[in-house]
């Protein structure tokens, strides 16, 4: 098989450019941390090469077939490690193994979904570093105050440290997205668990930015809030405002109460 042919129904977007495809591999910064990576949607192995010349050992995972023949028939290096499965739903810890690096030109119209299932296995994830569409980069970069800042940003920044890294014009993608592309990267943080009931924080964060515009008084209504927390200045600010540790706080408040 000569070629892989970009799925519009897979969001594919083959990056065609060696020179940021080398910037994204050399972005990880592994080595001693971690030795296993794996790649989401590696399409014809144009990031693939890259993680291999750093001498990672390199799993990738795809759902496209032809994508996997093609990786099969051209990268022999990969031989054991090529898992024909969907990202999101399969086991690919019991394969790899753990700590394990997330790279990749993640799918746009998955990537929230991906970074969700990153969420999930953030013990044992250390860095992920990946290009996406780029207001979505910036969202879940950006801190408090910003109008892009989202559930995203405070669900990844209370376990990563986000950095914003560069930008990606469409000309060097086959076909070319509409849009600009960001690649991020993301540093696992100390915080092995949040000092609150997770599972609430993540119900308030939810909440509140379902309806970001109303204040937090209005939005968190929902979910119950106790009466006993009804004066609390905090109500009156909007979700975009708060940092990681005050909804961290904002989640202790309501525990107590009820």
């Amino acid at each position: 098989m000569s070629s892989v042919r970009p799925k519009k129904h897979l969001g594919q977007h083959f990056l065609k450019d060696l020179s940021i495809a080398e910037r994204i591999a050399k972005a990880l910064t592994g080595h001693g941390e971690y030795n296993s990576v794996l790649e989401v949607g590696p399409g014809t192995g144009v990031l693939t090469q890259f993680l291999l010349k750093e001498a990672y050992e390199t799993w990738v995972v795809d759902i496209d077939k032809e994508s996997i023949a093609y990786l099969q028939e051209n990268f022999k290096a990969l031989e054991g490690r090529i898992i024909d499965g969907d990202f999101l739903k399969y086991d690919f810890l019991k394969d790899t193994g753990a700590p394990l690096a997330i790279i990749g030109n993640f799918p746009y119209n998955i990537s929230s979904q991906i970074f969700f299932r990153i969420l999930e296995l953030r013990n044992e994830v250390p860095e992920v570093v990946c290009m996406i569409q780029k207001e979505v980069a910036d969202r879940i970069a950006e801190p408090p105050g910003s109008k892009t800042y989202g559930i995203l940003s405070v669900l990844l920044q209370a376990y990563y440290d986000i950095e914003y890294l560069f930008t990606v014009k469409p000309g060097v993608f086959n076909p070319p997205p509409k849009v600009n592309s960001g690649v991020i990267r993301l540093k696992r943080n100390n915080v092995e668990r949040l000092d609150c009931d997770e599972k609430l924080f993540k119900q308030v964060v939810k909440a509140g930015f379902q309806m970001r515009r109303k204040t937090l008084r209005n939005a968190l209504k929902p979910i119950n809030l106790p009466e006993a927390l009804a004066d609390d200045p905090i109500l009156n600010l909007r979700a975009e405002t708060l940092s990681v540790k005050q909804f961290v706080d904002l989640t202790n408040k309501i525990s107590a109460c009820r």
